[in-house]
């Protein structure tokens, strides 16, 4: 039998069945529009095995993860300044000096487990950031970066990124499509990711995720008044993909700058970056202890 018969038959019977069904009066149900048993699912791609990091303090499962990630690393160097003598001030240093600061601080005060996604100088792509905070099953993630404003030396101070689909202003887009697109310019492929599984993510996150992060936004401006400088508009939304973890609550500190003077100065310096642990530290310890409150 050729495979054109072979068509011609598997086409033609179910249209010999259901006419002579009908020719007989038997009525045969068809799938209509909406029926209830008609099922949509979204499958999201199998995500691959992590070399998670050491979860450092307490020995105690019960007591809370917070996951730091300090942007950028290896051949990414993020944001570029140039110090007083005219040498590069690369974000990727500054912003993982702070980092291991933070952790200092907060295992030093105890009660709080702490996990890097790099604690050297090396690269992790932005999916994997926020997965590792997942895998760990982390209660707070904080990504930790710092700015640049190109030729403008005056604009200054620390700000704090929340997940958005729509960006707070028109800086905040720029920020956030600069930061999305470290992976494409550090040739860093991840197979599977795509804008509208990231989307679908973002929609179907639990409210209460995007709550808790925005009210740990609120701790660390609050914490930081009168501390550290901050920008005039120091709160800020945009669709970043570091924060794309639609169970873990997370933010994104900027903490500067690297393109001002000032900036520079307090975060180059161990003064400057145990300030800004410090406020970090708290904020983190007045959240994890609201949620311990009966």
């Amino acid at each position: 039998m050729s495979v054109r018969t072979l068509i011609l038959l598997i086409l033609a019977v179910p249209a010999l069945v259901l006419g002579g069904a009908m020719a007989m009066g038997i009525a045969i149900p068809v799938p209509e529009w909406g029926r209830d048993y008609v099922l949509r699912f979204l499958l999201d791609p199998e995500v691959e095995p992590l070399d998670l990091p050491e979860i450092l303090g307490p020995d105690d499962p019960t007591r809370p993860l917070v996951v730091i990630d300090a942007g950028h690393g290896g051949r990414d160097p993020g944001s570029i300044g140039r110090s007083a003598n005219g040498s590069q001030v690369m974000e990727k240093e500054i912003v993982l000096a702070l980092a291991l600061k933070l952790r200092d601080e907060l295992l030093e005060e105890g009660g709080i487990r702490v996990a890097m996604t790099r604690d050297d100088d090396r690269i992790i792509a932005l999916a994997n950031r926020p997965e590792i905070a997942r895998q760990l099953g982390a209660d707070l993630f904080l990504s930790i970066h710092a700015d640049s404003a190109g030729d403008r030396s005056d604009v200054a101070g620390a700000s704090v990124y929340t997940l958005s689909n729509e960006a707070s202003s028109e800086a905040a887009a720029r920020f956030a499509e600069r930061e999305n697109a470290a992976d494409r310019l550090n040739g860093i492929a991840i197979e599977g990711q795509s804008e509208q599984v990231s989307a679908i993510l973002v929609e179907l996150s639990q409210q209460r995720t995007q709550e808790d992060a925005v009210e740990f936004a609120s701790l660390i401006t609050r914490e930081g008044d009168g501390r550290i400088a901050f920008h005039p508009q120091p709160r800020r939304s945009a669709a970043l993909a570091v924060l794309r973890a639609p169970d873990v609550p997370g933010v994104l500190f900027e903490s500067g700058f690297v393109t001002n003077a000032a900036d520079r100065t307090r975060l180059m310096t161990e003064e400057g970056r145990a300030e800004y642990a410090d406020v970090l530290a708290q904020a983190i310890r007045v959240y994890f202890a609201r949620r311990a409150e009966p």
